[in-house]
């Protein structure tokens, strides 16, 4: 359809003048250009530019080029320095060197501020740019014969690859601790149909890191509601543009079905005019980047849903759990002793525990663990069923009686927890995966959380890095589906580094 100004409707003026506000007529999307100078005048506001990622974007972008440029020169001039290079030559090869990374980072739209502060992209960059200066240095010693220390390959290019990842989450956290404050924010507009539009405003709200400040809602039933999701419904379908001028939205969001087909294009047009960022939510629920794949055909834009995980994909995780779990045991024998030999001193019963666990496909195994409760703990579950925690089929009790003092500290830090790294070894669980389910929990499940059994379970994974036990039933199995739908060797190693956060803080842990 044509969104002009002849859908324009009298009663929706007459709502808001009553409301006192003024209001210009109604334009087409197409005439949206007089807005542009209105923009520029709020914008310029000290206020606006504090909170607005349209200005603090760009600072953002440039601090962290400035960070990599200091950063690159300095790893650049100590490794010159150590081969006996003179402060001339150093000083010249440094600046050079400091220039081509951030030239590779930037190639690779690592300063983009679209794409700083939230998603990989920005880390990505950091590591094509440094396998691209190795390669570049390799080519410059074996091809153009220039003398190029090895240290600067084996030594310079990881540490500034590290320095430059590290600088990266350091400066991310501090963004999401502002916006978390309503700093730093994309003004945003919402269109749609309530329900969508509702659901949409529930989950950015819920997770503000990401920025999105959603200030008004744009709704077909603009003369039947006030407000949407506890946001105010600034207009209807057709005064998109005019409301995403009036408020100076750097975002409008388009969900559901209300605008759609050749009414959407045009919608591009007209917000391009006005300088907002258009996003279309897709219908679909937990479906991560990586497992879409656009396809241009015909003149359509098709959506490729990935629906299985490809072979190289299984391969790499097979290889992540094999080595990585080799070092990890090695590491925690000597841990995993020490508390053996403490649970055997300190309550009657074995050091370990073994319990039947249902595995991948619904294939059961025996699951290892250090003993954290009297040896009778299995005989008192039934009469403290009624004391759970927890929703749903799982148990947990924040207090539980039948958990021995040194089992309170191995659960603390979920040291009770190394020996699973046994059932990695043997192929029964993977490092990363949803939580191994009890026999009686399978016979539970609704049909859709069956999909949990899906890939190998875990011992750590997603909902242990959101808020473990703390969490509900329904908010953990959104957590494993998502990561079973969604998974890959890169969330796997993010995931892994979260753990050992969350093990230090003990949240949710007990």
């Amino acid at each position: 359809m044509t969104l002009t100004a002849d859908h324009a409707s009298a009663p929706y003026f007459e709502r808001r003048e009553r409301r006192g506000r003024a209001i210009e007529p109604r334009r087409s999307w197409a005439s949206a250009q007089p807005f542009v100078a209105r923009r520029t005048r709020f914008n310029s506001s000290a206020e606006h530019e504090s909170l607005s990622w349209r200005v603090s974007g760009h600072r953002y972008a440039s601090v962290t080029a400035a960070a990599d440029l200091s950063m690159t020169a300095v790893v650049a001039a100590g490794v010159l320095l150590a081969s006996g290079a003179t402060p001339v030559a150093t000083a010249g090869w440094s600046a050079a060197s400091a220039a081509v990374f951030v030239g590779l980072v930037a190639s690779f739209k690592g300063y983009r501020a679209a794409s700083l502060g939230d998603g990989p992209v920005e880390f990505q960059s950091v590591g094509r740019a440094s396998i691209a200066a190795a390669v570049l240095l390799m080519v410059l010693g074996f091809v153009a014969e220039v003398a190029v220390p090895r240290t600067a390959v084996l030594v310079g290019v990881p540490v500034l690859a590290l320095g430059a990842a590290g600088l990266r989450h350091h400066r991310r956290r501090a963004l999401h601790r502002r916006r978390r404050r309503g700093e730093a924010m994309m003004s945003t507009l919402v269109v749609g149909d309530e329900g969508p539009v509702g659901r949409l405003i529930a989950d950015l709200g819920g997770a503000p890191h990401h920025g999105y400040r959603i200030e008004g809602v744009c709704s077909p039933a603009v003369d039947s509601t006030d407000h949407v999701g506890g946001v105010p419904v600034l207009g209807g379908v057709a005064d998109v543009v005019q409301v995403a001028a009036d408020r100076a939205a750097e975002v409008v969001i388009v969900a559901g079905t209300s605008v759609s087909g050749p009414a959407l294009r045009r919608l591009s047009w007209a917000l391009g005019r006005v300088g907002a960022h258009m996003v279309v939510v897709p219908d679909l629920v937990e479906v991560a980047a990586p497992r879409l794949t656009v396809r241009p055909t015909a003149g359509l834009s098709l959506l490729e849903v990935e629906v299985d995980s490809p072979r190289p994909r299984l391969v790499a995780k097979s290889v992540l759990d094999a080595t990585l779990t080799a070092v990890l045991l090695v590491l925690a024998s000597p841990v995993i002793g020490a508390a053996a030999l403490a649970v055997r001193l300190t309550s009657p019963g074995g050091a370990f525990y073994q319990q039947t666990r249902v595995g991948v496909d619904g294939r059961r195994f025996t699951m290892w663990k250090l003993r954290t409760m009297y040896a009778d703990a299995d005989a008192r579950r039934a009469e403290l069923a009624a004391h759970s925690d927890r929703d749903g089929v799982m148990f947990k009790m924040h207090d539980d009686p039948r958990v021995t003092p040194v089992g309170k500290v191995l659960r603390r830090f979920s040291i009770d927890e190394l020996p699973q790294l046994w059932n990695v070894v043997r192929g029964d669980m993977s490092l990363v995966g949803p939580r191994p389910p009890l026999v009686s929990e399978v016979e539970a499940y609704e049909d859709q959380v069956h999909r949990r059994l899906r890939v190998k379970p875990g011992l750590t994974g997603l909902w242990q890095v959101s808020g473990r036990a703390d969490l509900s039933w329904d908010e953990s199995v959104r957590l494993d589906l998502r990561y079973v739908d969604n998974w890959s060797v890169t969330m796997d190693l993010l995931i892994l580094w979260k753990t050992g956060r969350a093990v230090l803080r003990g949240s949710g842990a007990y």
